[in-house]
């Protein structure tokens, strides 16, 4: 059996397809990971959630910003509707199932077998493992619960952006949120920054895995979110978003071996990354 985590895929159903070919990925033996983000932007977002979802148990997806996205304009939350291919999930004659499915994935999932830890975006150098799979868990059971829709309806935002044990209610869950789904650098203090470029930031910030203090450095993380950053190995991470929606690569990274194995295809390009930055 092969296990292998891919990267952002955005609505870009037929690379994935290509990537599945290339590594001659068996149903019947292999599993997937996927870091989040399967949809939104590219051109098939319906169509890559419909395969995700039918994989069953053979594949495992984190939820991205995207997906997140995707969730709170089911919900009624319209406030930043920008996406064609979004409405065709909304407009779907399967859209509830898709959605519920989709509501019910979680942030985190870790494999002890394996040695591997899958998220979207980062963690902030506070949490060690255990602390951000209680964390996660918190935030899944209100996704997966009755009061999910006041959450989508107060998720935006980017306060609090420092970890503090006594912070509750929906600061607490928008601030495990969006270290999560939106994650990208951090200071010395353990201050999130959730935008911007690899080399384009403040000097006091750092990318959140090379923080010298991260309580989880000596656990195996495999991301994705940064496609600036693209294929990144470093302090035992794994950055997995090679920008496939903006013309660069799609990843699979085989983790069931020894030293992780990576397979990039390229990729024709949907969007120009000009008009999100």
């Amino acid at each position: 059996m092969a296990v292998y985590a891919i990267g952002d895929i955005q609505g870009c159903h037929d690379e994935l397809c290509a990537l599945l070919e290339t590594i001659r990925f068996d149903p019947a033996r292999d599993r997937l990971w996927f870091v989040g983000d399967l949809v939104n932007r590219g051109p098939k977002s319906l169509e890559t959630l419909r395969l995700v979802k039918s994989l069953g148990e053979r594949a495992v997806t984190v939820l991205g910003n995207h997906d997140l996205h995707l969730l709170a304009l089911a919900s009624g939350n319209d406030r930043f509707q920008d996406s064609d291919d979004l409405n065709q999930v909304l407009q779907a004659p399967d859209r509830d199932e898709l959605i519920h499915w989709l509501r019910h994935r979680p942030l985190l999932h870790h494999d002890d077998r394996l040695g591997f830890t899958l998220i979207h975006a980062g963690l902030p150098p506070q949490w060690d493992l255990a602390t951000a799979q209680n964390c996660a868990h918190e935030v899944e059971r209100v996704l997966r619960g009755p009061d999910h829709g006041e959450f989508f309806r107060q998720m935006y935002g980017n306060k609090p952006n420092r970890w503090d044990p006594a912070l509750e209610g929906m600061d607490r869950l928008r601030f495990i949120t969006n270290c999560f789904t939106r994650l990208r650098f951090v200071t010395r203090k353990g201050k999130l920054k959730l935008k911007g470029p690899p080399g384009g930031q403040k000097a006091k910030f750092i990318p959140w895995f090379l923080h010298p203090h991260r309580r989880t450095r000596n656990d195996r993380i495999v991301f994705g979110h940064w496609s600036t950053l693209g294929y990144n190995v470093a302090e035992n991470t794994w950055a997995l978003d090679t920008g496939c929606l903006w013309g660069g690569q799609l990843t699979a990274l085989r983790i069931d071996v020894e030293s992780p194995v990576p397979t990039h295809l390229p990729c024709p390009g949907q969007q120009d990354p000009a008009r999100f930055a």
